[in-house]
């Protein structure tokens, strides 16, 4: 599996992480790291050890199948001279997109280097999407063929008890994600601006995540925030459970995404969510049901969805319940059966069942092989 680093923030490198951790014991995964964050130099030497050391795993004849996790611009550069090379040592090749900006690169590009994107990608035995929209656009843009793109949601991890908050006198927001425009932190902060000084009474809203940080904090200083709205900075895994555990309402007003991993995470913790329908977000959030939906860039949609939780706590509370039961089905032990499945049938096994006869969910794919997959 090749991808940026597991220490890396964003959800590329969580959902990476979670695929580490599948059960099966006849599918062993190793994992190169083709990019870190840091200087020009520190970001070349990472590629060319991941470089070489595919070179060597593809030589000694010590992978079944190749799995790369893709976002846009650098991401698809490296990621296809890699697939050049795995297809060169006929390995069948799994491509995870992630970019929620792929189409604003793809468009940009020269006509002769989107046939290249399109050759690259056409080359694969299955393109992972995470949206019916983003398997829609990458049939559609790059011609490819509706069976070997395959929809799969992100997983998330359900946590086994969920905290109390029926009664809680201040009803607290939380954004987690890359500060900056593009996830709309500052659209937030701004319609949080905009509450009646009796709603901002009663309310908090903690920001968490990397990204213009300090830009952040001076917008909540500009406008006279800083006794209800907090601005953290990068928090860890732990830190950020804490969180979701603390707070009442989980917000992400995105301009585009893919399928936020923060987002599944603060409904498996039972939290309404405001967002907006971008990428892959209306297939998992309901209007009404388990979330408020608003327009990227409204103001004043952002402004009403919050004071219409901060005063009914008991929709705040039904749509959490919703949220929960929504992202259930997108548990790891779902998402290991069917990447498992699609990993043996890039391999050329015959996957001859992912449900029991009697419409059971079964442990692990069913395949007509006994032999050891390697990524």
């Amino acid at each position: 599996m090749v991808g940026p680093t597991l220490e890396q923030q964003g959800g590329m490198a969580t959902i990476e992480q979670l695929i580490m951790r599948q059960p099966y014991e006849d599918v062993d995964i190793q994992h190169l790291a083709s990019h870190d964050e840091g200087t020009v130099v520190h970001r070349l030497l990472v590629f060319s050890s991941a470089l070489f050391r595919f070179i060597l795993l593809l030589v000694a004849q010590r992978v079944d199948i190749v799995h790369f996790h893709v976002s846009e611009r650098g991401s698809v550069a490296r990621k296809s001279l890699l697939v050049c090379l795995a297809r060169l040592f006929r390995k069948p090749v799994v491509m995870h997109t992630h970019g929620c900006e792929f189409h604003v690169f793809y468009e940009r590009l020269p006509s002769f280097l989107q046939h290249i994107v399109v050759r690259i990608f056409q080359s694969c035995a299955y393109v992972i999407t995470l949206s019916q929209s983003w398997k829609q656009y990458y049939e559609t843009q790059l011609s490819l063929p509706p069976e070997h793109v395959i929809v799969l949601h992100n997983p998330v991890e359900l946590p086994e008890q969920l905290p109390e908050r029926k009664g809680n006198s201040t009803v607290r927001f939380a954004f987690l994600g890359r500060v900056g425009q593009r996830k709309g932190a500052f659209d937030l902060i701004k319609a949080y601006a905009q509450l009646s000084p009796e709603h901002k009474q009663c309310s908090e809203l903690t920001l968490a995540g990397d990204g213009v940080v300090e830009q952040a904090h001076e917008m909540v200083k500009e406008l006279d925030l800083e006794d209800q709205v907090s601005v953290l900075g990068w928090i860890n895994p732990e830190e950020r459970n804490q969180l979701l555990q603390s707070v009442d309402v989980f917000v992400l007003p995105s301009y585009n995404e893919g399928l936020p991993v923060a987002m599944l995470e603060a409904m498996a913790w039972g939290l309404p969510v405001i967002t907006t329908p971008v990428g892959g977000i209306p297939e998992v959030v309901t209007h009404a049901k388990d979330g408020i939906l608003v327009q990227p860039g409204n103001l004043e949609q952002l402004t009403g969805s919050l004071e219409r939780l901060i005063e009914d706590e008991e929709l705040r509370l039904k749509m959490g319940n919703n949220a929960r039961s929504r992202v259930t089905p997108l548990s790891l032990d779902t998402y290991y059966v069917a990447l498992a499945g699609l990993y043996w049938s890039a391999g050329g096994h015959k996957v001859i069942s992912k449900q029991m006869v009697d419409g059971s969910r079964p442990t692990r794919p069913i395949v007509d092989s006994h032999s050891k997959a390697n990524l």
